[in-house]
């Protein structure tokens, strides 16, 4: 799935994959393999990876699962 890329770019806020992982409470780890399998979309900047937020907070609000 190709990321959402609407509006202007230059606006867009992004992440690192530490900030990313403080956000969701997870391992960096785990958000690094969010990225390599292409659930969370990155952009590569030098030897490090940059998550826009809005595809972060996206990523939250696809996976509530409702155990009720």
């Amino acid at each position: 799935m190709a990321p959402n890329l609407s509006g202007d770019i230059s606006e867009a806020k992004f992440l690192t994959i530490a900030e990313v992982a403080a956000m969701m409470r997870v391992s960096k780890m785990t958000v690094y393999r969010l990225v390599h399998n292409g659930d969370l979309p990155a952009v590569r900047v030098g030897r490090s990876f940059r998550v826009r937020e809005e595809d972060a907070n996206e990523y939250i609000r696809r996976s509530f699962y409702n155990a009720g």
